[in-house]
């Protein structure tokens, strides 16, 4: 099958587009390379999927002729690319244009496939709100920007199955971690500060929040298990991470006994917007999918700091 990867040189896009390509899919990637965060570090990604047979291209989806730019014989698509996060650095105006434009321009250049079989939309479970424990029919409450404009991107995606004129449907990850993460995300900054001897800024509160950190290979097997149930799938809205919860704390943590250093704290004033428990309800998923995500919170950061010695040191 010809498949489409948006957001390739990402954490979680470019394991899915690995993933793919190994599975013996033809697998095509974009991405633009924003400055969010070290272009580097998407480089170091793009590389990687390339060397498996990937064929990434630079590609703006809020700007970008894709119609031009892309072959129309996509059989799949699969849609990481988003504003990530919850970071006073961006603005409405970048999540709306890289949430909500640039999934509109997608599904239309999607709309001109006539080989499509379907449209996977990856969501966020940051559209629950405050607490995220729900199944798929709660109403969504999303507390920042990120959970608006993900929200109305997945809304946008599912119009076009209630329309019929698209196969579609919406992932909502958990708390995804391991190797690729993003550098100012939890996992690996922890692990990056705690090798350099630095301290780690920690949100007031934030300790006891609860999560439902799950392994990015456990969220790939999800994402990836959508292939050949389009009609089970379509116009379905699914939840993929793990039931286990752990603190915050748990977190850190697991970074000191796998690193075998003990990370200097130092707490700053609570981020607005963050969610306060995630835990994920995967009930649809196994139904569904047949979900069953199993690796453990101590092998999930072991794979991380293993990639981050391998790349950074």
């Amino acid at each position: 099958m010809n498949i489409l990867v948006t957001g390739v040189a990402g954490f979680i896009g470019s394991h899915a587009a690995e993933r793919l390509q190994n599975l013996g899919h033809s697998v095509i990637g974009v991405d633009n390379f924003s400055d969010y965060y070290d272009v580097k570090l998407k480089k170091l990604n793009a590389k990687a999927v390339e060397d498996r047979g990937v064929k990434v291209i630079t590609l703006d989806l809020r700007t970008s002729n894709l119609s031009q730019e892309l072959p129309n014989n996509i059989n799949y698509i699969f849609h990481f690319s988003a504003q990530p996060g919850i970071s006073v650095s961006s603005t409405f105006e970048d999540y709306f244009s890289n949430n909500i434009l640039a999934t509109k321009n997608l599904i239309d250049f999607a709309l001109s496939c006539q080989d499509l079989k379907l449209f996977v939309n990856i969501a966020t479970s940051s559209i629950y709100g405050l607490e995220a424990t729900y199944p798929e029919d709660f109403p969504p409450k999303p507390a920042s920007y990120y959970g608006v404009t993900k929200l109305a991107a997945e809304q946008l995606v599912l119009q076009k199955s209630r329309e019929k004129k698209m196969i579609s449907c919406s992932l909502r990850l958990y708390s995804v971690i391991g190797p690729r993460e993003r550098p100012e995300k939890m996992y690996t900054k922890l692990i990056d500060l705690g090798l350099k001897g630095k301290t780690f800024p920690l949100f007031e509160g934030s300790d006891k929040h609860l999560r439902s950190f799950t392994y990015v290979g456990d969220i790939v097997d999800g994402i990836v298990s959508v292939l050949g149930k389009e009609a089970i799938v379509n116009g379905e809205i699914i939840n993929l991470g793990t039931e286990v919860e752990h603190t915050t704390q748990e977190g850190i943590e697991a970074v000191e006994e796998v690193l075998g250093i003990t990370i200097k704290i130092n707490v700053i004033p609570k981020r607005i917007g963050d969610q306060l428990r995630t835990k994920a309800n995967i009930d649809k998923a196994r139904l569904l999918l047949n979900y069953n995500p199993q690796t453990t919170l101590l092998e999930s950061v072991r794979h991380q700091v293993k990639w981050y010695k391998e790349n950074f040191l």
